[in-house]
């Protein structure tokens, strides 16, 4: 219901809410899989409902569920996709080797994804999202499941791949861990019962609320009718 946001290179924006609150729906919308009941959503101009083909080259996207084929090994899911992207194969076959050093999993590279772990399957499928060096970046919940190390490697990849050297992606994605949006995020948009209650910067939104704790801030604006009855 009216929610809105924009993300400029080189910038992180969240999507903050409770569970069941839109964060999902509206990321699956943006990645045409789901068609909004109104509104637009655009990538670089284009719009995502009349041309998701177009729309879906510029966007390399990591969905909740991972999505990964086990019985293919992780260079087969990644080749698979730059297949998918019309990349040629020797261009895939060096961009596969580049990710897997920069995500730190070469190791992985020829082995089956069954039996994967959560840290290794994210790896993977975060190395299919990007093998077409998309400019717009979108990851739903994308450490859910994820130990310390396997959370810290995510997080120092994110930084490099919005940075000038990283290619200043736009990044957008949806998280319920406040570590995670003060640590990361240019702007938040808070969003309850589907509609977004509260933007800002992570200070912005401190200071909105008389909060010096940012958990605080946030049970105050995402559950602000709860506390209200």
């Amino acid at each position: 219901d009216a929610v809105s946001l924009s993300v400029a290179p080189g910038e992180f924006v969240t999507l903050l809410g409770p569970s069941g609150c839109g964060k999902t729906t509206t990321l699956r919308m943006l990645a045409g899989l789901i068609a909004p009941d109104a509104g637009m959503l655009e990538v670089d101009g284009i719009a995502v409902a009349q041309r998701p083909r177009e729309a879906l080259a510029k966007m390399g996207v990591l969905s909740d569920a991972r999505g990964l084929y086990p019985r293919l090994t992780a260079r087969e899911n990644i080749l698979y996709f730059a297949a998918l992207q019309g990349m040629a194969r020797e261009e895939a076959q060096a961009r596969a080797e580049a990710l897997a050093q920069m995500l730190e999993c070469a190791a992985l590279l020829d082995r089956r994804t069954e039996g994967f772990s959560q840290g290794e399957r994210m790896k993977v499928a975060l190395a299919r999202a990007l093998v077409h060096d998309p400019s717009h970046i979108v990851l739903d919940e994308p450490t859910n499941g994820l130990d310390v190390l396997a959370t810290r490697a995510l997080r120092d990849a994110l930084q490099w791949l919005a940075s000038p050297a990283g290619g200043g992606k736009c990044i957008v994605f949806s998280t319920h861990i406040m570590q995670e949006v003060e640590r990361l995020c240019d702007e938040v948009v808070v969003v309850a019962h589907g509609r977004t209650v509260a933007q800002g910067s992570v200070p912005e939104l401190r200071a909105r609320c008389g909060a010096r704790d940012f958990e605080e801030a946030f049970v105050r604006l995402a559950y602000a009718e709860e506390v209200a009855s």
